[in-house]
């Protein structure tokens, strides 16, 4: 089993440790959890730890070589090894803890493949890094299309708020040309960020850092930048260390649009 892993490119490796880590939170789910308090608000489940173990088992047996960063067990493997995973094993804790099915599996390479996996659509959204697909439940493959037909952006409504007082989330969706051309969703996971990509939300907005290298955020942004949509931070900055949050848009006119609402303070 490790010699086939071994075998596998970075995309697939990508894949396969999304979708470990998917069946451990869709085998978890329903079940009363032990959770483990990480303060301010924030906690982690035995759903959360099962599946990152599961994810790093995968990573381990394909790429032992590899660093990894994790959400639930930090800096893992090699100092300065070359090349780094960002692993998040359950994306939307809080969704899960209360029996929302609204969740997200995200395995990154830095700089390099990405998978997001929806554990409970079956779907699986991969980039090599210059290309995006969707793998679907009965194993059939679509090219992520983004779109802003939907009209409708996510929006990360979850504190910490660093922006504040010059972003708050709830000024942009209480702008009336925001009223007028798109409707809200607060779906509180990063998942949006994979429906970005494949049409499902024209756009995803969040307050925040450098959010390149966030175990949350890298698989989605690698997803969202191979399908072609525009993304930079909320001051339009590339993300980066010159960056701050996030703006993933499906188009130039719906990024355009948002960036100049979030510029506006009428």
């Amino acid at each position: 089993m490790i010699d086939s892993y071994a075998k596998l490119d970075d995309t697939k490796v990508a894949i396969a440790a999304a979708q470990a880590g998917a069946d451990v939170v869709r085998e978890l789910y329903g079940r009363r959890l032990d959770r483990i308090d990480k303060g301010a608000g924030d906690f982690a489940t035995t759903a959360d730890v099962e599946a990152e173990e599961a994810i790093l088992g995968i990573i381990r047996a394909a790429r032992p070589d590899d660093a990894v960063l994790g959400e639930e067990g930090g800096q893992q493997g090699a100092d300065g090894a070359v090349r780094q995973w960002l692993v998040d094993p359950l994306c939307g804790t809080l969704n899960y803890a209360v029996g929302n099915m609204l969740v997200a599996v995200n395995v990154a390479l830095r700089d390099g493949a990405a998978a997001v996996a929806d554990p409970f659509s079956g779907e699986v959204f991969a980039s090599d890094g210059r290309t995006a697909r969707v793998r679907h439940r009965d194993g059939s493959e679509t090219p992520l299309e983004p779109s802003s037909a939907t009209r409708l952006v996510d929006v990360n409504l979850d504190p910490p708020f660093p922006g504040a007082p010059g972003f708050r989330a709830v000024d942009l969706l209480a702008h009336p040309v925001f009223a007028e051309r798109f409707r809200p969703r607060v779906v509180s996971t990063t998942l949006a960020l994979a429906w970005v990509a494949a049409g499902k939300r024209a756009a995803y907005v969040t307050d925040g850092g450098d959010l390149s290298g966030s175990v949350h955020f890298a698989a989605g942004i690698a997803l969202c930048r191979a399908a072609g949509c525009v993304v930079t931070g909320i001051d339009g900055a590339p993300l980066g260390e010159a960056g701050r949050g996030l703006v993933a848009a499906a188009d130039a006119e719906t990024h355009e649009l948002l960036m100049s609402l979030i510029g506006s303070r009428g």
